[in-house]
């Protein structure tokens, strides 16, 4: 919350009453008041990679969300994957207090996806990997993976194959290049199971 005088993010709580709150600049002094929009409770399934659980977000009414909106619920960030509305319709956005179910995954968690290491006389080793949604990958980068080495040759995205170039984790859905000998530059853990 900013300060509409000064425009600082210093302020406390000075007053609540239902959806009306007080608050005062511990900067300058204004004092001020704002009315928190009502909020809808929205049924939301939560996946954490291989388990999903049901819970409820606490919205406002009356606005619109949009697949790969970022809501936050208490067990974390949610990135919403699905919105339904009467009648199972499916929709890329919609208007909260019209939602029937919203879908979401924990963004809170590592991201996970595939890796395919071709090995000689065409045989393939393949893992699932765990890493920071926000750690890059790019072609030509030297990686280890289950005590192999390999080059990227290709990265497979949820909106198609790059042959140059670079993706972050939680866009890639796949790994893929040929067993080299060679130092790897990083080492990547292999993905055990969900953990909480």
């Amino acid at each position: 919350m900013e300060c509409p005088e000064c425009g600082s993010d210093n302020v406390e709580v000075i007053k609540e009453r239902g959806r009306q709150i007080t608050l005062r600049c511990l900067d300058c002094g204004n004092v001020w008041q704002i009315t928190l929009p009502k909020t809808v409770k929205v049924p939301l399934i939560v996946s954490e990679h291989e388990k999903s659980y049901k819970t409820v977000a606490e919205l406002p009414e009356g606005e619109e969300i949009r697949v790969g909106d970022i809501v936050e619920i208490e067990e974390g960030d949610i990135r919403i994957t699905g919105i339904e509305l009467e009648g199972m319709r499916r929709v890329e956005k919609a208007v909260i207090g019209d939602i029937k179910t919203l879908w979401g995954e924990n963004i809170s968690f590592p991201a996970v996806f595939g890796v395919s290491i071709y090995l000689k006389d065409g045989v393939t080793q393949s893992f699932k990997v765990k890493a920071d949604r926000e750690e890059e990958f790019a072609t030509g980068e030297v990686i280890e993976v289950g005590g192999y080495t390999f080059k990227i040759e290709r990265i497979r995205t949820e909106s198609g194959t790059i042959k140059r170039g670079i993706a972050k984790a939680d866009e890639i859905k796949r790994l893929m290049g040929h067993a080299i000998r060679g130092k790897a530059r990083r080492k990547l853990e292999i993905y055990r199971g969900h953990k909480r």
